[in-house]
């Protein structure tokens, strides 16, 4: 025990997307361009639904919150991943290491739920429209939302402690660009199969869970449109298509990364950067662009501060 702690890693090395330094050059113009329009975007989302009356409903409130997780959760990888683009070495701290392994299943574990719960108040909306009023009001959302910040951070304090008792006595390369669980703990230099099996099953299990939970939902709703007029089918497929293409952007990634037990593909990197870089910037778009009230909304508060 004593060698080992002698012997403790202190840092780790990335490796990074590429060792081309003109590809370095140019996915940090690339990420650099997507991180500042994902804060951007998003941040526009929070501010059109905090100052526009008429969104001060429990969908947009979720959205809202939609938006925040996904600031933070660009905010854990991105910045580090274009600071190590410009160093020839890329190193973090064992702490920082741990801190943005933390962060990261945090907001990801809180996102799952958010996702699931913005099914369930959708499900509410158009299945059950007489009793969602009292279903879904300002009070049961916001015990939604705290008990899906509780529940992931119970999920991040699980994964973190797993990964933080292994021993870590060399090498110290993680062949990313940022800290997660499965590249961290093949670093430990003791046998993770149980480890590994146990952050699989814990990961897995809810990534599946809530998508299996997520198709039960939107099956269930596409049935119950055949019941609705035109008009309220179409708006009800509007938004539930988009509320599908952002769970179809960021469940398939995470089932991808975290349902495999001590297996990587060369694939890895691409799903890492398109789940981490990527979605956060596609979420705030989507609901934009396919959405009337909330471009209505933010035309109309462009206008307001032109002519204020």
């Amino acid at each position: 025990m004593d060698a080992l702690n002698q012997t403790r890693v202190i840092e780790f090395a990335f490796l990074g997307l590429t060792e081309n330094w003109v590809l370095e050059i140019l996915f940090f113009v690339a990420f650099s361009i997507t991180y500042v329009l994902t804060l951007l975007g998003n941040t526009l989302i929070i501010v059109t639904i905090v100052f526009t009356p008429r969104l001060h409903t429990p969908m947009y409130f979720f959205l809202s919150n939609l938006s925040f997780i996904d600031i933070c959760h660009s905010s854990v990888t991105v910045p580090k991943m274009l600071e190590g683009l410009l160093l020839e070495r890329k190193t973090i701290s064992f702490d920082n290491c741990i801190a943005q392994l933390f962060f990261l299943h945090l907001f990801a574990c809180a996102e799952i739920f958010l996702l699931t719960i913005m099914a369930y108040d959708r499900y509410g909306a158009i299945c059950a429209p007489l009793h969602y009023p009292n279903v879904m009001n300002i009070r049961v959302c916001v015990q939604l939302v705290f008990a899906l910040w509780l529940g992931a951070a119970v999920h991040s304090l699980v994964q973190t402690v797993l990964t933080i008792r292994l021993p870590y006595c060399g090498p110290n390369i993680i062949d990313s660009y940022f800290c997660d669980v499965p590249p961290v703990i093949k670093l430990a230099c003791t046998d993770t199969y149980l480890t590994g099996m146990l952050i699989v099953s814990n990961s897995g299990t809810i990534s599946l869970t809530c998508f299996l939970a997520l198709v039960t939902s939107y099956t269930v709703i596409l049935v119950s449109l055949r019941k609705q007029s035109a008009e309220g089918r179409r708006k009800a497929l509007s938004t539930c298509s988009a509320h599908f293409m952002v769970v179809g952007f960021f469940f398939g990634p995470c089932i991808f990364l975290y349902t495999r037990a001590d297996t990587s593909f060369s694939m890895d990197k691409v799903v890492s950067v398109f789940y981490t870089v990527v979605t956060p910037l596609l979420n705030p778009l989507i609901y934009t662009l396919r959405n009337e009230e909330v471009k209505s909304a933010i035309k109309h508060l462009r206008q307001k501060q032109v002519f204020s």
